[in-house]
C-alpha cells in the first residue's frame, strides 16, 4: 500500500490540510518517540551506569513544546477540544450557534495576537542570542515555531470552527 493511499484511507481532511495534519502528527509521533527514548536512556543511565544522560531534562522540555504545539492545529482543526454544554438544552439552536461564531472568533483572534507577540519574543531571543542553559541550544526558533503553530491553530479553528457552526442545521 502506498502512503497517499494509506493517508487517505485514515484521514478524513480534504486537500493539502490532508497532508498538513499527517505531517504535524508524524512530527509529534516522532518526538514523542524521541521523548520516550531519552527517558528510558536517561533513568537506565542513571541507576544502572550512574550516567544520566547529560540534558536530558532539557530535551523533554523542548520535545514537549515540539509535540504539544504540533499537535494543537490538528486538534483544534478536528475540533477535539473538550466542550461543555450545560446550556445547550435550554438555549435555542440559533442562540448555540450565534455563541459558537462569536467564541470561534474570539479564540482565533486571540491566538493570532499571542502568536504575533510569541513570534516577536522569538525574534528578540534570536537577535540577543539567547541560548538553552545546559546544552547551548538557540531557543528563539523554539519560540518561533510555536507561534507558527498557533497561527497555525488560530487558522483552523477560524476556518473550520465557522464552517461547522455556519454548516450545522438549526431546528
Amino acid at each position: 500500500m502506498s502512503l497517499a493511499t494509506w493517508v487517505n484511507s485514515h484521514y478524513s481532511e480534504k486537500g493539502p490540510a490532508k497532508w498538513l495534519a499527517f505531517l504535524l502528527e508524524l512530527v509529534a509521533g516522532s518526538v514523542l518517540f524521541l521523548l520516550m527514548l531519552i527517558t528510558c536512556l536517561d533513568v537506565a543511565g542513571r541507576y544502572i551506569f550512574n550516567s544520566p544522560v547529560p540534558g536530558a531534562t532539557e530535551l523533554t522540555r523542548l520535545g514537549l513544546a515540539l509535540m504539544v504545539f504540533a499537535a494543537m492545529p490538528v486538534i483544534t482543526y478536528r475540533g477535539g477540544h473538550i466542550v461543555v454544554d450545560l446550556l445547550d438544552h435550554v438555549l435555542g439552536q440559533k442562540l448555540l450557534k450565534a455563541l459558537g461564531l462569536v467564541s470561534a472568533l474570539i479564540m482565533s483572534s486571540s491566538m493570532y495576537f499571542l502568536a504575533v507577540r510569541i513570534f516577536e519574543l522569538g525574534e528578540r531571543s534570536i537577535r540577543r542570542g539567547v541560548e538553552t542553559e545546559f546544552l547551548g541550544l538557540p531557543s528563539g526558533y523554539i519560540v518561533q515555531y510555536i507561534a507558527i503553530m498557533s497561527w497555525l491553530t488560530a487558522a483552523g479553528m477560524i476556518t473550520l470552527g465557522v464552517y461547522r457552526i455556519l454548516s450545522s442545521p438549526t431546528k
